[in-house]
């Protein structure tokens, strides 16, 4: 699909991974949550490898990961809250030319909705903590619906929060998580190379475009 004939109204903006590099967050969360449950640390191979698919997820395969038992899920989950909401946003970077890509698609007249699989009660402080929740009119994590991506329920519910035809409304993102729950969604879909796909090359996940920043993205949509 050509960007630029898509005639675009809006995009849906992940955020791990894509705006921001929180791989170090995880860790840290992971590590304190670990320590007090008495388990065994968690790499950092695995947890880059595994981010994505929304913190229930990826605390049920880090326990998994140090032969855990699931019985523990629901006390890890606790400990891993109560971490990660004190350390939020403290081991983590926003990746080179967000803000400037951000500003160019606003620019651009294109509205902006942040959609994540990360709880809302993370996504919020770590957005404002890096300056970046001026850019978005609607913020949506993992918790906001009954289904996460791939599905396709986030990203019609924020097309229709926006009043956007998902025909009209990019999905940016990382991962195959993103361009699975856009093409089933009907939405046109940017990835980023640098970020977390599950150890996989974003090539494979056959996005409309691939940029290596995000102030690449508006020069697609103007030819």
């Amino acid at each position: 699909m050509s960007l630029q004939a898509a005639n675009l109204a809006a995009a849906i903006v992940d955020l791990d991974g894509t705006m921001v590099d929180t791989v170090g967050d995880f860790e840290a969360a992971i590590g304190l949550a670990w320590a007090d449950l008495g388990l065994h640390p968690v790499g950092r191979d695995f947890i880059v490898r595994t981010v994505g698919k929304g913190s229930e997820h990826l605390i049920a395969q880090c326990l998994a990961a140090v032969g855990a038992p699931a019985a523990l899920q629901q006390p890890a989950w606790e400990r891993y809250q109560h971490h990660y909401l004190a350390i939020n946003g403290r081991h983590s970077a926003v990746y080179p030319g967000v803000v400037e890509g951000l500003q160019a698609l606003r620019a651009a007249g294109l509205r902006l909705v942040c959609l994540t699989n990360k709880p809302g009660a993370f996504a919020r402080p770590l957005l404002a903590s890096k300056g970046l929740d001026g850019h978005f009119e609607l913020v949506f994590g993992g918790d906001a619906f009954a289904h996460k991506k791939p599905h396709p329920l986030p990203l019609l519910k924020a097309c229709e929060a926006l009043g956007t035809p998902p025909s009209r409304t990019l999905m940016v993102g990382d991962s195959s998580n993103d361009a699975a729950a856009a093409r089933a969604a009907g939405c046109p879909v940017v990835l980023v190379s640098y970020g977390y796909n599950h150890g996989e090359p974003v090539a494979s996940a056959q996005p409309d475009a691939i940029v290596a920043r995000l102030d690449a993205i508006a020069p697609l949509l103007a030819g």
